[in-house]
């Protein structure tokens, strides 16, 4: 009875696997795109802006929360539940690599990125008002301009690559836990 419903760690493990899985989908391929396409830029980075700082909460601490409530073995002497289950010398692949890739690459755009981002962003807006240009105005501007907009697009860039990174080592766990009901 105790390995059943609530008392389980399985169903919160699955529900955060989930969580985690759409999010990062639907942020990525859909709702950003979406944005990006039908908002005007200002409108567009002040909803990014509000979003990215939950979005990355969540790409962190729910590997974490997958991590805390790894469903381990029925069997006595099979792997464990919980951390010890994940750090399991036959976990260390198709468990422990994707959750510390998504715990990671998490980790990295919330401590990071995000905030070297904030920072480049506020410097472009500083440059704008000595510019009398915004930073997405058509070509030229200034060396200074030039600068950070480059600086942006590699931030930027980097903490798309991380994005994508987490959102394949979800789908790869999805796999691992696919074979465990198969």
């Amino acid at each position: 009875m105790a390995n059943s419903g609530v008392f389980s760690l399985a169903p919160y493990h699955i529900i955060s696997y989930g969580t985690l899985l759409g999010t990062t989908f639907f942020h990525s391929f859909i709702n950003g795109t979406t944005m990006f396409r039908v908002l005007e830029r200002p409108s567009f980075s002040l909803v990014q802006s509000h979003l990215f700082p939950i979005y990355f909460t969540l790409q962190t601490a729910l590997p974490a929360v997958l991590a805390l409530t790894y469903p381990g073995s029925n069997n006595p002497f099979g792997v464990a539940s919980g951390i010890a289950g994940i750090f399991d010398g036959s976990k260390r692949y198709c468990t422990l690599l994707p959750i510390a890739a998504m715990f990671i690459t998490g980790a990295l755009n919330l401590f990071v990125l995000l905030p070297a981002t904030k920072k480049v962003m506020a410097e472009r807006h500083d440059q704008e008002k000595k510019d009398g240009k915004k930073s997405y105005d058509a070509a030229p501007h200034s060396q200074e301009m030039q600068k950070l907009n480059k600086r942006f697009g590699k931030v930027h860039g980097i903490s798309s690559l991380l994005n994508l990174t987490t959102f394949f080592a979800a789908v790869a766990y999805g796999f691992t836990l696919a074979s465990r009901i198969a």
